[in-house]
């Protein structure tokens, strides 16, 4: 039994000299990961692109006319029909489509309208990445703590056991004693295994999200911080919220391409200028010039599909608005409670930890004395680190509560 066990310490002790050799991340300040993490958002660079697509659109809707202008001509002659009589003429014109009234600010506002819309997403967008990040840096440092936790449960669980072989090889103790002993110590470095599985995992999401190795550090922010937020009263928070300055922004650009629908009652008119040049046989001209003009007639079948897509439009950001407004509230009233319960589960998981690590330490010692079994002492020792896990995963939960309920008043701390 000895030389199995003292083998499976040494395989244990080089196998997880490693982990303790890692340099940890560098820790950074909550701010700093998401600025790391905003820089290199691909969804930002596409806002921004649309963005500056609608800015253009807004600038090129300020010009005098609606369109291009359109150049035509003409060469018609009578060689065709055999006669050659020199009958030739060539026409050409330049014509521009005008603006009907009212239409071309109207086009100007949707642009505009539309270019505050992107504006307001870019902020729903670093909201988001924010949550993102927060929510990877937690599990990250979950994932390191049930590292932390599994070594330790690791490191009691193979003191016990070279303890066990000890007095197995004494006669002290039964070999069913040693085999639960080394059982226990293989489920430990099993649960080891597992956690670093998760904190590799973990570290690679985060590690993703941010464009380089660093780890936030979530344990600077706490319950006071959400003390100090710019908006104190539920209303105030939600009409804060860009998720839902987003929505109003949509039904403004809504209105305003109703509006341009309503300006756009008919086709564009055009007007411009024509010249003819001709050569016939004995005619006493050769050359003129003319204004020309098209003005297409209003149609019910161009007019109401036009209308109705307008209208659809601002019935379907009318619903959205109503339907983010209803979210944001309740999405408020979840981060809320979820801090009330975060700070509740901190304060009981924190006393339950400690005790039931002396309750461990307890058991361990009354084995070795011989007042309690060796089952006993190892469910303690698992108890004790299961609660300990339990109680720093609520320490997280009670941190990333409390920034997350700082993002919702719109500060990231």
């Amino acid at each position: 039994m000895l030389p199995v066990v003292l083998a499976t310490m040494l395989c244990a002790v080089a196998w997880f000299s490693p982990l303790r050799a890692q340099t940890p991340p560098s820790a950074l300040s909550f701010h700093e990961a998401v600025a790391m993490a905003w820089a290199i958002d691909p969804v930002r660079t596409e806002l921004q692109v649309g963005h500056h697509s609608a800015k253009a659109r807004a600038s090129a809707a300020g010009s005098w006319f609606a369109g291009g202008p359109t150049v035509s001509g003409e060469y018609m002659d009578d060689h065709m029909l055999g006669s050659n009589e020199g009958y030739t003429t060539y026409q050409g014109g330049v014509s521009v489509p005008l603006w009907l009234p009212g239409q071309g600010s109207a086009t100007k506002q949707v642009a505009s309208a539309e270019a505050l819309s992107i504006d307001e997403q870019i902020n729903v967008e670093h909201m988001a990445l924010s949550v993102r990040v927060l929510d990877a840096s937690a599990a990250a440092r979950i994932a390191r703590t049930r590292v932390e936790v599994a070594r330790d449960l690791h490191e009691a669980t193979a003191r016990i056991s070279a303890s066990v072989a000890h007095a197995v090889r004494g006669g002290e103790l039964a070999s069913a004693d040693g085999q639960m002993a080394q059982a226990a110590m293989e489920n430990a470095r099993n649960e080891l295994a597992l956690a670093q599985e998760e904190a590799e995992n973990a570290t690679a999401a985060l590690e993703v999200l941010l464009g380089r190795p660093g780890m936030p550090d979530l344990s600077r922010y706490g319950g006071d911080d959400v003390t100090h937020a710019r908006f104190v009263t539920p209303r105030d928070i939600e009409e804060n919220d860009p998720r839902i300055r987003v929505a109003h922004r949509n039904v403004e650009a809504a209105e305003a391409n109703m509006k341009l629908a309503r300006r756009s009652f008919m086709p564009n008119p055009e007007i411009g200028v024509d010249a003819i040049h001709e050569k016939q046989y004995a005619s006493p001209w050769d050359d003129r010039v003319g204004l020309n003009f098209s003005i297409p007639l209003p149609s019910e079948v161009r007019n109401t599909p036009i209308m109705s897509e307008a209208r659809n439009r601002l019935a379907a950001a009318s619903s959205q608005e109503t339907q983010a407004r209803r979210m944001v509230h309740l999405e408020m009233t979840r981060v809320r409670e979820r801090l009330i319960a975060a700070t509740t589960a901190r304060q009981t998981t924190r006393a339950a930890a400690a005790d039931m690590e002396r309750r461990a330490q307890a058991h361990e010692r009354a084995w070795r004395l011989g007042e309690v079994g060796l089952d006993a002492a190892l469910a303690a020792r698992q108890a004790a680190c299961t609660t300990r896990l339990a109680s720093a995963r609520a320490e997280v939960e009670w941190h990333v509560a409390s920034i997350r309920m700082l993002i919702a008043t719109g500060i990231v701390p």
